[in-house]
């Protein structure tokens, strides 16, 4: 199952397809409590694709047998024993992905020419994900992180490693001495070329960046490079051969700490924009301003959910199930904020007061 979305992959999966592109949505459960219920969610789901695929007359017999094809393949790579919070299908002719996501989706079934993004992309923008790179003396490794984990990442040809000479006898017999593990030009050079990956990495994928290791490896890693720069350093070695939990573990106090940081930053421009008449509040103000391009931050609780119709002036509450109703307004908006620049910050709950879980600072 797919977790990492990337600008590039974001380009693909939005590339019209031979109609019909199937997205399926599920929401899931990530403990055993409430996971009973879910094989039974997703197999209702794909047999609600299955008959949309059977009574849609622009659907050609050969095509309706290759996309159910492609779902009975994405079903068999479904783990549910992994379920994080929503889960998503795509198929269409020739092709088929699943992605686990860390944020609740809507029960839903589209058949379209493309497949249905808006929610992979809220999904990635509350999950807030950032890179850790982990230096030692003899490797660099590369974790992918998000809301409550780190996985080892293999792109930009991490994890590096670096052969050293434990002993060398002629200095030994010369000066008395073994170089320092971080001052010999060996080990410069390697996190150099350390620094040059993590750039282009970077330059594809963009995030917040913390670097692990010994003080003595973060000292030098900001002597030859540059990325070092603009990372937050976490003073703890050991973690370029550790566990996943053990690095999750080491950087998590200081994510905490960058979240509590940003969260009273936002409410502050918020409270600014109040008094300056650029304020927006609620999901009906705020989709007409993202519509208009007008949104430049959007904050959004991490838990606010709500359900609308569109009444043709405003947009309405509605309850799930209802004719017209959109489940979804919240990931609709944070795309179409996205897609117009906004900087998109997801906060606790309860942490915007009374502006019903959504409020924005606007361009003008």
């Amino acid at each position: 199952m797919e977790h990492a979305l990337s600008p590039a992959t974001l380009a693909e999966l939005r590339r019209p397809r031979p109609y019909p592109a199937v997205s399926v949505l599920t929401p899931t459960h990530r403990r055993e409590r409430g996971n009973g219920q879910d094989p039974v969610r997703l197999r209702n789901a794909l047999t609600e694709a299955r008959r949309r695929l059977e009574s849609d007359p622009a659907v050609t017999r050969k095509r309706r047998a290759d996309v159910v094809a492609q779902l009975d393949r994405a079903l068999a790579e479904v783990d549910l024993t992994h379920a994080e919070d929503g889960l998503v299908i795509f198929a269409a002719p020739g092709e088929h992905q699943v992605w686990s996501l860390a944020r609740s989706v809507p029960e839903r079934v589209v058949l379209s020419d493309t497949f249905l993004t808006r929610n992979l992309v809220s999904a990635q923008a509350a999950d807030r994900p950032f890179w850790v790179l982990s230096l030692s003396a003899d490797r660099v490794t590369l974790w992918n992180g998000g809301a409550d984990r780190v996985v080892e990442d293999h792109s930009g040809g991490f994890p590096l490693i670096h052969v050293r000479e434990n002993f060398d006898a002629e200095r030994l017999m010369r000066i008395g001495d073994q170089p320092s593990t971080f001052r010999d030009e060996g080990t410069r050079q390697y996190l150099r070329e350390a620094d040059t990956a993590m750039s282009a990495v970077l330059r594809e994928q963009p995030r917040p960046l913390y670097l692990t290791g010994d003080q003595a490896a973060l000292s030098l890693m900001d002597e030859v490079g540059s990325v070092a720069q603009c990372a937050v350093h976490v003073p703890h070695g050991g973690l370029a051969h550790a566990s996943p939990e053990a690095v999750w573990q080491a950087v998590k106090p200081v994510l905490e700490a960058e979240t509590h940081k940003n969260t009273t930053t936002v409410v502050s421009e918020l409270t600014a924009a109040r008094g300056r008449r650029a304020f927006a509040a609620g999901v009906d103000e705020l989709w007409q301003n993202a519509r208009e391009g007008r949104v430049r931050l959007l904050a959004v609780e991490e838990n606010y959910r709500t359900t609308v119709r569109d009444d043709g002036d405003h947009l309405v509450p509605a309850e799930t199930g209802d004719l017209d109703a959109r489940d979804d307004i919240v990931d609709e908006i944070v795309e179409q904020c996205l897609e117009t620049g906004a900087d998109v910050r997801f906060v606790p709950d309860g942490a915007l007061g009374d502006a019903g879980g959504i409020a924005g600072v606007l361009r003008y």
